[in-house]
């Protein structure tokens, strides 16, 4: 009967050891981010309304410079969403009880969300993180959480195949209740990355 060699059965078992700890400290990663994505939800459901401002700039690989525009962005709890464009032309558009009103100049168009798949995680990606509502958001995204409540990143991966093929990702950084930046990353390779500037009193 062959003697394993000591020197390598302390080597296998401070292998195993080191695998252990590796899965072990993955797991209270993955526990400690799910449960700060869980307080994060709840401080942003407490949220009833905000008024801030915001640069958008949209990334075309048709254009040699980002396409850039600003205005206000104005929430009220549970679904409105309002967002207004000052610059470079006025133009506003506004999500309230699943429809979409948009109006530049004299037009003014009202629309269904539910009939316009194509855009509806764009703009529900935005209401159900500044609701704290993780149930629409999972309904449509895949979450990943990354950093913690002072500073955090949360991305969202279409689930169905269908919208992957219009969206791959998108990514919303923050700190604390407050959203800084919401990139949205298209299939095709264009993206556009809305700046979100300090809140505008009443």
């Amino acid at each position: 009967m062959r003697t394993r060699n000591p020197r390598a059965l302390k080597l296998m078992r401070n292998a195993s050891c080191f695998a252990l700890a590796l899965t072990l400290l993955a797991t209270l990663r993955a526990a400690a981010a799910e449960n700060d994505l869980d307080r994060l939800m709840a401080i942003l459901a407490e949220r009833t309304n905000g008024h801030v401002s915001f640069v958008e700039q949209d990334y075309l690989a048709v254009l040699d410079r980002p396409v850039e525009a600003s205005g206000e962005l104005l929430y009220s709890r549970p679904d409105r969403l309002e967002k207004r464009t000052l610059a470079p032309r006025p133009a506003n558009l506004i999500l309230e009880k699943g429809n979409i009103t948009i109006q530049a100049g004299r037009r003014k168009r009202v629309l269904a969300l539910r009939d316009y798949p194509q855009i509806a995680p764009f703009i529900e990606s935005i209401r159900a993180t500044l609701a704290g509502d993780r149930a629409a958001l999972e309904q449509v995204f895949q979450l990943n959480f990354e950093g913690n409540l002072a500073r955090w990143t949360l991305a969202l991966v279409p689930r169905e195949a269908k919208m992957q093929g219009i969206v791959r990702e998108i990514r919303i950084e923050g700190a604390g209740d407050t959203l800084h930046i919401v990139e949205i990353r298209q299939a095709d390779g264009d993206r556009s990355v809305m700046t979100i500037g300090s809140a505008i009193p009443p």
